[in-house]
């Protein structure tokens, strides 16, 4: 199958008019396409081109997007982070991805990453029209129990600011010392300083359109989410990829997550690699190939 070199940008429409933009990696079709959702806060400029293009050799066309009021997106305020909202919008980003003239609409399937992932699994829990999710790393808790009054106390003083006609408060999703108001993502510990990092080389790098900064009140959407709770919903089949040395969302959370799925399940055991460094670097052809086949196999309905 012919590759058409690497992407193009495109935007599509949410249904309340919120301009989604993105990257859409094509190929001779029709063929099966891959809608990939990225990380907390990441632009799809940041990591995951990369193994977009990797499927797209693999005779996948991809769409690699930039998720609501983050990068090239619409979307006020500018990075509020709302994960049920994104799981909404993730329904109206398919059905355009349905309606391109390259793509099989019979055969589309969700790959998320990390915050990602949890929005493509609760997106799915409504929405049956895809054919699988594979989930890298997901994270499925957000608040520290030791935090949440005095996070809570800050979200509520926010609110009562804005009333008042100020701007939403705003603050970096990571300190130096990798923590944040809440205690989210290995905050506290080695996963929190491998975030902040992070963040700060997409801010050196440069990336179009990235911002350092989250709302404030992200972290009220986060208080109130329960991506575990959408998991027994899933009707496609599931296959999740667990890091071995995650930092940032406990292996141990992920696999007792993955026993709630009911529907047809695969994990992958991602030894020796990282939250951060699961998709790129040693492993990675070995996780995409793996990727390849479960998407195959789901295709075929033998998925167990």
């Amino acid at each position: 199958m012919a590759v058409l070199p690497h992407h193009r940008p495109v935007e599509c429409k949410t249904i309340d008019g919120t301009t989604i933009a993105g990257w859409l990696y094509t190929v001779d079709g029709p063929a099966p396409a891959i809608i990939m959702s990225h990380g907390f806060n990441c632009v799809k400029e940041m990591t995951l081109p990369e193994v977009a293009e990797a499927f797209q050799s693999k005779g996948y066309n991809v769409l690699l997007y930039d998720a609501r009021s983050v990068g090239a997106s619409g979307g006020q305020p500018r990075n509020l982070l709302n994960p049920l909202q994104m799981a909404e919008d993730l329904s109206d980003i398919y059905t355009y991805v349905a309606s391109l003239p390259s793509v099989d609409s019979r055969r589309i399937v969700l790959w998320g990453m990390s915050f990602g992932a949890v929005v493509s699994a609760c997106s799915a829990a409504i929405d049956r029209r895809p054919k699988a999710i594979v989930m890298v790393c997901p994270l499925f808790s957000y608040v520290q129990p030791a935090k949440a009054e005095k996070a809570y106390a800050q979200l509520i003083k926010d609110r009562m600011s804005q009333l008042r006609g100020n701007e939403p408060y705003s603050l970096a999703p990571f300190t130096p010392k990798g923590d944040n108001p809440i205690g989210m993502g290995g905050a506290g510990g080695s996963g929190g300083v491998e975030a902040y990092n992070l963040m700060k080389a997409a801010s050196e790098l440069g990336h179009p359109d990235f911002s350092d900064r989250i709302t404030l009140q992200t972290y009220q959407k986060l208080a109130m989410f329960r991506p575990k709770e959408h998991l027994d919903m899933i009707r496609t089949p599931v296959m999740m990829v667990i890091p071995e040395l995650d930092d940032i969302s406990p292996p141990e959370e992920q696999r007792e997550a993955f026993s709630r799925i009911k529907s047809p399940k695969k994990e992958y055991w991602a030894k020796s690699k990282g939250h951060l460094n699961i998709a790129t670097g040693e492993g990675s052809k070995e996780m995409v190939a793996a990727t390849i086949d479960f998407f195959l196999a789901a295709f075929e309905g033998k998925i167990e």
